[in-house]
């Protein structure tokens, strides 16, 4: 079908173990059905390393809980493709228009169009940027 890059914490939600959180720190929810569906469709699913990077700050931060080896660990094992941060994905940031703040969105949106990939994401404003970006319920 095409080539797909997960959005955000995603790659968490696809690849993850079920389990209950831990204090306050957010749990992601597994992925909605369509969004497995595309995943489950694609030819290859890449997932950036900014993903990880941003999933990192998160659990730092303590807004997020997950284990980040097992994650890396868990993204390998579901055969995604890791997409690296190149200089061309950091250049086409500034060229885009700035409809979101969100670094860490507007680098996977640079990234998707710089490798001609589709964004799977829940974040509606990310739509406007370009018809790669592929909307789904979260």
């Amino acid at each position: 079908m095409c080539k797909t890059c997960a959005s955000r914490t995603g790659p968490y939600r696809f690849s993850r173990a079920s389990g209950a959180g831990h204090g306050r720190r957010r749990r992601q929810p597994p992925p909605h059905p369509h969004a497995r569906k595309l995943v489950q469709a694609a030819d290859e699913v890449y997932v950036s390393a900014a993903s990880i990077w941003e999933t990192c700050i998160k659990v730092m931060l303590g807004k997020l809980d997950a284990p980040i080896a097992g994650l890396v660990h868990n993204i390998t094992a579901s055969g995604f493709a890791e997409l690296p941060v190149l200089a061309i994905h950091a250049m086409g940031v500034a060229e885009l228009p700035p409809i979101h703040r969100d670094p860490f969105d507007r680098l996977l949106v640079a990234q998707a169009q710089a490798a001609a990939l589709h964004l799977v994401t829940a974040d509606t404003i990310l739509a406007d940027y370009s018809p790669r970006v592929i909307v789904v319920p979260s």
